[in-house]
């Protein structure tokens, strides 16, 4: 076989290498996508689980609130519990930084203890300047960066936001902790800063040896006196559940890239497939020489291996190249936002190498068992005559049918780990199903045409063809299809996200003009408005009416990320919120909330039902904490499609009764017709300067039109990627059309030097020939549109529910597949004529010679 590889198989490389670079090719764009996706993604969460370890130091247990901060008379009680042998405090914000040139850079500040940070946290260690005092560590307005605070804060002081107002703060060193920009400052200082007395964000503990965690945990946990509203967790949670919210994402970003390879498969059967057409009468003379069918089986399958080790191998350097870059200029995030601000260092992944690179292979294995089984079943006497295959296989239309039934039954399975396994399951049987039936397809659609073309002598030679050789046909097309299915799924699921999109954009941006305080709901507590301000607004003129709603980060469990509470005005939550079905009434003596769709699937909320894990959250809302008890009732379920981790509205004027809280994040503002905005946006940077002078900097505007066109622009650059992808797929597609009429017609040359002599002229032949590929092409046609809307049915209501937790409408944008039909028949036809050229010339008319 060693021999043979090297003789035959290098030989066929030798004369033919841009056909077989043209496989390996697809094969390495469809590693090194799915390889680079892989490496950035791990790169990213490796770099964020640093981060998370530097500011969160090693410690057996952290205490935090649900929400906010909790009293620090709890750091008292658990530093003197026998079972503890270290608790250190942590008063944490998000804010904003304006440096003396006017930039604004989004800083996270930690308030530590620096005497009991070193042992926990030592990455928190403040670390003072050489020109700095001594004290600095427990000086009040002073502040230590990080790397990354210190690269974008040049200037030795700098204003920190604090609600509207801008305090001054001096930097006296650094802090070696990695990640986004961060500010270290004593915890005595950071409350009095931000008017936090008495109060903290977390407890770092350290337990005495032996102690058991779980039971420590339990124990306090059942203390009649122990506080509601407090959750425990150990080290690793927090990035534990950013891995588990973008794994949906990643996985998603993988199959995408994947589909490239899967394509490829099909380029490496194509490119196969005309080789062994080509080689036929070689492969016989082997076969009568005593090489066995098994042993072609195995020579075939052989060059497909060596296909796809080169490719493989090529994608691996390339995906890590593609990584490398991506990091560079992109940093870690690839457009879900989960780690923005995160700027990882490639962490190159040997099993993950190896796992994409065997991908690779049977990708192309798989491409070339088909020509493999070809090679081994050659008639060696008719082959040897240039007859070549006069059979046909048989139909496999249960086969085909049971594949499709089955991907239809497991398209309603549940979600394996969070992830949408059986949908993707049921999407692969779909394909491979729709394709196994193309011959039964072919025989259906092309028996009701033939009568049509009966008395046309070219179309019916074409026709005939083409209905007659159903199992050649099938195999031409099958990558069309595939590519064609892929991509009317893609276009029909893009399309209807950005429509459903774009009218839930309509829906929650009623108002002319947005103000926001905070640019997260991580930091609404530090960035906020005043009732003062809110009402001033509400005084300027030409403003009609204003509309404050506050914005709150809860952690309803430890194990999920945290949700957004929003408090906004629903005086009719039919209009103000994008439901899904009636609002429910609320039952007398509750209060009633409206959660967006993931809350269903991540905390089991359930429209008409009370949710009590809200109810624990309340109590360290209140400002006076004294939040009085409350039963929440779910009235309605809307969509969200800016918050994939779960959203709960509630009424503001119930908000404000439950916690005293009558401050405000964002303002909607609905303006009289002759005001321009421009005017209106200065008029309140105005008020807020005469607040806090400088602080109107602070602030983000935008129009209803400005945020629309924004968020849209945003999505067409995410999803530009598919469209990319589509043409890839195609081209394949395209491609494998072409080899596989280059091997029809190598093997047709008596039947096209007879029609020569017969007196067809040549170019009646390549009519003939273009006829049977758009005649071919034409059933791909319609059978990928029909595979790609049941994909697409599969990808809208079953991958993005179960995937990212929000629906939407299927939407058929009938005029862009129509196109993209056509455009495929288009090039299908021309492909096939070009194809077709050199089976009309004079060596077709001296192939006849051959059996006189």
């Amino acid at each position: 076989m060693r021999q043979l590889l090297l003789t035959f198989s290098w030989q066929e490389l030798r004369h033919h290498p841009w056909r077989h670079a043209a496989a390996v090719l697809a094969v390495m764009l469809g590693v090194a996508l799915a390889f680079s996706v892989h490496l950035i993604n791990a790169s990213a969460l490796d770099e964020f689980s640093h981060a998370v370890r530097a500011v969160g130091g090693q410690p057996d247990l952290t205490l935090r609130a649900a929400q906010g901060s909790f009293d620090e008379a709890l750091y008292g009680r658990l530093a003197r519990h026998p079972q503890v042998a270290q608790a250190s405090p942590v008063l944490e914000f998000s804010s904003q930084a304006l440096s003396a040139g006017g930039q604004r850079v989004p800083l996270r500040v930690l308030g530590i203890d620096a005497l009991q940070v070193a042992t926990t946290a030592p990455d928190l260690l403040p670390r003072p300047a050489a020109d700095a005092d001594r004290l600095a560590l427990f000086a009040p307005a002073t502040v230590f960066l990080n790397p990354a605070a210190r690269q974008q804060i040049t200037s030795p002081t700098f204003f920190l936001q604090s609600g509207l107002r801008l305090a001054s703060v001096k930097v006296a060193g650094t802090v070696s902790a990695s990640g986004p920009a961060l500010a270290v400052m004593d915890i005595a200082a950071a409350q009095e800063l931000f008017g936090k007395l008495g109060q903290l964000s977390r407890l770092d503990l350290r337990l005495q040896p032996g102690v058991d965690r779980s039971a420590f945990v339990r124990a306090l946990q059942a203390a009649p006196d122990w506080p509601s509203g407090l959750s425990l967790s150990e080290p690793g949670d927090a990035a534990q559940r950013i891995s588990h919210l973008s794994r949906a994402y990643r996985v998603n970003l993988t199959v995408l890239a994947l589909v490239a390879l899967f394509t490829g498969a099909f380029l490496v059967f194509s490119v196969l497939a005309l080789s062994v057409a080509k080689r036929a009468q070689q492969l016989a003379l082997l076969g009568v020489l005593g090489l066995t069918g098994r042993e072609r089986l195995a020579l075939v399958l052989w060059e497909s291996l060596a296909l796809g080790t080169l490719g493989s191998a090529a994608g691996i350097a390339l995906g890590t190249a593609l990584a490398a870059l991506a990091l560079h200029l992109l940093g870690g995030d690839l457009g879900g936002g989960f780690f923005t601000g995160v700027a990882p260092r490639l962490q190159w992944d040997g099993a993950a190498a190896l796992g994409y690179g065997l991908l690779g292979v049977l990708a192309a294995l798989a491409g070339g068992w088909w020509p493999a089984r070809q090679a081994q079943r050659l008639p060696l006497a008719q082959t040897l005559k240039g007859l070549g295959a006069t059979g046909t296989h048989a139909s496999h239309r249960w086969i085909a049918l049971l594949l499709i039934a089955a991907g239809a039954i497991l398209a309603r399975a549940p979600t394996i780990f969070d992830i949408p396994l059986a949908a993707y399951v049921s999407i692969a049987l779909l394909l491979v199903g729709g394709i196994m039936a193309l011959p039964w397809l072919i025989a259906v659609l092309l028996d009701r045409l033939a009568p049509l073309v009966a008395r046309h002598t070219l179309p019916l030679l074409a026709v005939e063809r083409a209905r007659r050789q159903r199992e050649s046909a099938a195999v031409a097309v099958s990558g069309v299809v595939a590519a064609l299915s892929l991509a009317v799924a893609l276009t029909v699921m893009v399309a209807s996200f950005r429509d459903s999109v774009t009218q839930w954009l309509a829906q929650v941006l009623p108002a002319d003009l947005y103000v926001r305080s905070a640019s997260t709901v991580g930091a609404a507590d530090t960035q906020y408005f005043t009732p003062e301000f809110v009402q001033a607004v509400a005084r300027l003129p030409g403003v009609q009416r204003v509309q404050a709603q506050r914005q709150l980060a809860l952690l309803l469990a430890p194990e999920r990320p945290a949700v957004a509470l929003l408090a906004r005005e629903l005086d009719d939550p039919a209009r103000d919120l994008p439901l899904l079905g009636e609002p429910l009434p609320v039952p007398a003596g509750q209060i009633g909330i409206y959660v967006s769709e993931a809350m269903l699937d991540l905390h089991g909320a359930r429209p008409g039902q009370v949710f009590a894990p809200i109810s624990q959250s309340f109590m360290p809302l209140a400002l006076d904490r004294r939040a009085p008890p409350a039963t929440f009732f779910v009235a309605g379920v809307w969509r969200d499609y800016a918050r994939q981790s779960g959203t709960i509205a509630m009424a503001r004027r119930s908000y404000e009764q439950l916690t005293g809280d009558t401050r405000s994040n964002d303002l909607a503002l609905w303006l009289d017709a002759a005001v321009p905005l421009d005017a209106m946006q200065q008029a309140i940077r105005t008020l807020a300067d005469q607040a806090s002078p400088g602080s109107g900097a602070l602030l983000d505007f935008g129009s209803a039109s400005q945020i629309r066109a924004t968020s849209l622009r945003i999505f067409d650059r995410s999803f530009a990627v598919t469209y990319w992808l589509q043409a890839v797929a195609i081209g394949i597609g395209l491609f494998g059309i072409a080899a596989s009429f280059s091997a029809q017609v190598l093997a047709r040359r008596k039947e096209f030097g007879l029609l020569v002599h017969l007196g067809l002229t040549r170019r009646q032949i390549l009519a003939v020939v273009a006829g049977e590929g758009a005649a071919w092409t034409g059933v791909g046609a319609i059978a990928g549109l029909g595979l790609g809307l049941a994909v697409a049915v599969v990808l809208v209501h079953v991958v993005n529910p179960q995937s990212f937790h929000w629906s939407m409408e299927l939407m058929l944008p009938w005029g862009r597949l129509l196109l993209l039909c056509a455009a495929v028949v288009l090039a299908g036809t021309l492909t096939a004529w070009l194809a077709g050229r050199a089976a009309a010339g004079r060596d077709a008319v001296l192939a006849v010679k051959e059996d006189w």
